[in-house]
Formats: C-alpha cells, structure tokens, sequence
C-alpha cells in the first residue's frame, strides 16, 4: 500500500509539473507572438490597473541592426595628428568613446561604435536617413575645457600634451603633462583655489571634478581616487583625446533602407519557422514520443533565446545573428538526436525505461558537451577577433549554444523523466525493434 501511495504522489507531482510547464510555455509563446503591453517604467499592464502611457511591446525591446532597422554607416581611417606623440591605441579607444558619447547624449542611444583592424573605425546608427546629421556631429574634435568653481573656462585641452594612468601607493591615478603656457595659468589657478574643485568637462559634459589638495606648479599634476584601473585608463583616454585627437578621414558613407531592412527580416523569420517546423515533423517521425519532447523543449529553448536577447544589453540582432540562432537550434536539434539515441540503445536492450533515461543521458553526455564545447570555442575567438556583423553572428551563436546546452540537459531530461513517471512506459512509443532484439537475449 505504501509503495501504491508513493507511486502515486510521484505521479501526480509529474503531472502537476509537466502541466506547470505546458502552460508556462504557452503562455510565453503566445507573449512572444502577440507582444505584452508595458507602461512607461517597463510594468507589464494588468486589466488597466497600471498607466498606459509610452506603451509598448516587449519583442519590441529586441535591438535590431543596421541591416534588419535601415539607417547610415561610416566608416573613418584614424591618424595621429604630426606633432602628436601620443600612445595609438589609448588614443583611439578615447576617440571612440567620445563619438559613442556624443552619440548617445544626442538621442542615438543605439549606435555602436567599435573599431576596424589596426586603424578604422566603424559608426553605425539606426533609424536614421540623412548622413549629414550625424557627419558633423562625429567629426568635430572633442573640446575639453577646465572650469574653476564659478563656471568660468581658465585652460582647454589644447594645453594637455599628455594624459597617462598609472598605479601608485594602492591607488589608481592619471597623471597630465601640460605646455609651458598651461603650466603657468594652472599654477596660478590652483594656487588661488586650494581646498575647492577644479571642474574637466569633455564636450559640454562634466568629466570629473577633483580637489585642490595644493598649488600644481611645474606643468605636471595627478589626479588620484580614480576608483578603478579601468575608469582611471577610460579618463586619461578621454582627457588624451580632447587635447590630441586622432584625425579622422571618411573612407565610407552609405544608407541602409528601413524596407530592404524589413523584407529581409520578414523572409528570414519566414524561412526560420518553415525550417523549424519541418525538422519538428522529422523529429517526431523519427522518434516518436520523444520527438514530441524534443519539439517541446525546442519551444522552450526559443523563448529563452529570444528573451535573453531582449534583456542582454550589448545584443543587436542581424542577418548574421539569425543565421548564428539557427545554427544554434541546429545545435540544440543535435544534442537531442544524440541523447535520444542512447536512449534508445538502452531501451532495445532491455533496461526499465527509468533507467533507460537515466543511462541514456549519462552516456550521451561527454558527446554534447564535446560538440558545444568546441562551437563555443570558434564562437569565442569570432566574438574577440571579428569586427561588425561577424561579432553579431559571434554574440548569437555563443548565446545559443549556451541555452542549447541548457534545454538539452535541463529541459529535455526533466520532460522525458517526468513522462516516464506518469506511467508513460510503453517502449513501442519511444522507439522500434524492442521485441526483436529481446527475443533474441531471450
């Protein structure tokens, strides 16, 4: 009686369970689809209890890219100026922080900047369809100013000749080299404003706005409590940049239209779902019971990726990045065939079907994570070494293959245990030739 009872509480809590997921994936399926209204703070809006202000639709938060949204590119070659004796590669990272600055201080908050090779740089901005807007706004040097504590500029980055982080005594620090006629006013400022703050702004925007511990004279000072290396390295960069800027010459500048955008998507999706539904049938067709999970976690493994790609910042989606999302449901397809058949190997030979699943994971095992581990591994290096729509392609696969992995050793056991549990024991459902093969050890 008590074992009667125990199978019994084990089978209702599997049916509970697969019932809780069912619905949880139809209902985020569905969200998925259609969209969930959000107000203006992002509150999903319940009956009209929350504003309805700013609504929005949250497949909608997915950052598309230049080729899906349509907008301009630019492309630059970046040089030192002549006299510049500046470090390159510090120079240019503060350059391209000051144009993704700017860019985002004027509303283009979903631009990315990033660098080409040794020397290109790469601007990309959506939604936008006339270059000339944002040429200017990108060419024109960074302007650094110094300001004492009543507003008024006494020196500009022209005075800087060198910006350089450094650590020192358990702190990070920056440490400026001024010309002769900045060492001058700025030992005269300082002095007349010990014990107030100085201010450094970089294109109107306050940068930082240290304390005068004592008169700075010799044209060299430290600016100390940077908190980290890297905001320390990020500050002297910038200070750098607007005393020295990098030269700019446009190789490239060309529009992408919303339209070609959109037909591109609209076929791509098209072509995905066709795709994935044909490889549901053959799945099922081939496996029978367990090409429904396979299916049904397929499902899962959708929402997840597209959610993480909806809430990840850093992610805009590409045509390159729809080919790496197919390839990683190509991935998680795999990792399914393998472990359905071990699965099956146990199954024809004979073992209790909770042992089958249990066997049929363990040995399957090894072979998955060889498979992804390796994917991993190329998708890695594209992330680090590719540049613009390769780093897409990168970022989707990595994403991919890492919920892959999830929903083929989380996902996918969980649903075949629990069907299993429900009394679900039938081999004929889940595979063919049992009979044979146990007459046979018979």
């Amino acid at each position: 009686m008590k074992n009667n009872r125990k199978r019994m509480n084990g089978k209702t809590k599997s049916i509970i369970a697969l019932t809780i997921v069912l619905v949880l994936t139809i209902v985020f399926g569905v969200v998925g689809v259609a969209g969930m209204p959000l107000d203006a703070r992002g509150l999903y809006k319940l009956n009209g209890w929350l504003p309805t202000t700013n609504a929005d639709n949250w497949p909608d938060a997915l950052a598309l890219g230049l080729d899906l949204r349509g907008g301009v590119y630019v492309e630059y070659s970046a040089a030192l100026s002549e006299e510049s004796e500046a470090n390159f590669d510090s120079l240019m990272q503060g350059t391209i922080g000051v144009i993704q600055q700017r860019l985002t201080d004027k509303g283009y908050a979903e631009s990315t900047v990033q660098r080409i090779g040794n020397d290109g740089i790469r601007v990309e901005i959506p939604d936008v369809t006339d270059p000339s807007a944002v040429l200017e706004l990108i060419g024109n040097p960074a302007k650094l100013e110094f300001k004492t504590p009543d507003g008024n500029t006494f020196m500009e980055g022209s005075m800087v000749e060198t910006a350089t982080y450094y650590y020192a005594e358990g702190d990070h620090q920056v440490a400026f080299q001024l010309n002769d006629e900045g060492a001058k006013i700025f030992a005269e400022t300082t002095a007349a404003n010990v014990g107030n703050r100085l201010s450094i702004y970089l294109d109107g925007v306050l940068l930082l706005d240290p304390m005068v511990e004592s008169a700075i004279t010799g044209g060299s000072g430290v600016i100390n409590g940077m908190g980290t290396a890297e905001y320390a390295q990020t500050v002297a960069a910038q200070i750098q940049s607007g005393a020295l800027p990098l030269e700019l010459t446009q190789q490239k500048v060309d529009t992408v239209s919303a339209t070609l955008g959109d037909d591109a998507l609209s076929t791509s999706v098209t072509a995905a779902i066709i795709g994935i539904l044909l490889v549901m049938v053959v799945m099922i067709i081939r496996y029978r019971l367990n090409g429904v999970v396979a299916s049904w976690a397929l499902c899962i493994y959708i929402i997840v990726l597209f959610l993480l790609l909806a809430v990840i910042p850093g992610i805009q989606l590409t045509l390159p990045g729809l080919a790496g999302i197919v390839l990683g449901i190509g991935m998680a397809v795999d990792a399914n065939v393998i472990i359905f058949e071990r699965f099956n190997e146990e199954v024809r030979n004979g073992r209790p079907m909770k042992a089958a699943v249990r066997a049929g994971f363990k040995n399957a095992m090894s072979a998955v994570l060889d498979a992804n581990v390796t994917t991993l591994i190329a998708a890695i290096v594209l992330l680090f070494y590719g540049t613009g729509s390769i780093q897409g392609f990168a970022k989707t696969l990595l994403l991919g293959v890492v919920v892959s992995m999830f929903t083929a050793v989380v996902v996918t056991r969980f649903l075949m245990k629990n069907i299993v549990n429900i009394g679900v024991t039938n081999e004929k459902l889940f595979t063919a030739g049992v009979k044979a093969v146990k007459e046979e050890q018979v």
